[in-house]
C-alpha cells in the first residue's frame, strides 16, 4: 500500500476520556482508506485505536459517546488535516483538533503539545471503492 488515511466522517467513537493532561479519543471503528500506486481503485477498511493528545486541554463540553464523527480538523504544527488523519500520525509541538459529531452541536476541541494515532491489531477489509 502506498498510502493510508483515517476518514473521520463515519468513524465510530467509543469514548472520549480526559485524565490530567491526556485526552484520548477511542475509535471502535476508524474508517481507513488505502490507495496503491498505479491503481484507480481504493479500498475501505476499519480498525480500532486511539487518537491521543498529551499535555492537552479540552475547551467546552465533551460530546456524549458512543458517537459517529462527522468530520473536522486535526492539526500538528503547520499542518491541518481536514476530515482525515494520515497514517502514521505522531507529532510534537502545537497540536489541536476540532471535531464534529452526528446528532449534536457539541464539538471536541482540544489544544495540546503532542498527538499520536495508535491503531491496534490489524485492519479489517470492508470493500473496494470504485472510481
Amino acid at each position: 500500500m502506498d498510502s493510508s488515511s483515517v476518514e473521520l466522517a463515519g468513524s465510530e467513537v467509543e469514548s472520549i476520556t480526559v485524565d490530567g493532561g491526556t485526552v484520548i479519543l477511542r475509535f471502535s471503528r476508524a474508517c481507513i482508506i488505502k490507495t496503491m500506486t498505479g491503481s484507480v481503485e481504493r479500498t475501505r477498511w476499519w480498525q480500532a485505536g486511539d487518537l491521543v493528545f498529551e499535555r492537552a486541554e479540552v475547551e467546552g463540553e465533551i460530546p456524549d459517546c458512543p458517537a459517529v464523527c462527522a468530520g473536522g480538523d486535526v492539526g500538528e504544527n503547520v499542518y491541518t488535516y481536514r476530515d482525515m488523519l494520515p497514517i502514521p500520525l505522531k507529532s510534537q509541538g502545537c497540536t489541536h483538533c476540532n471535531l464534529r459529531f452526528e446528532g449534536t452541536d457539541l464539538r471536541l476541541v482540544v489544544q495540546g503539545e503532542t498527538v499520536d494515532l495508535k491503531l491496534e491489531d490489524r485492519p479489517h477489509y470492508i470493500g473496494h471503492i470504485k472510481p
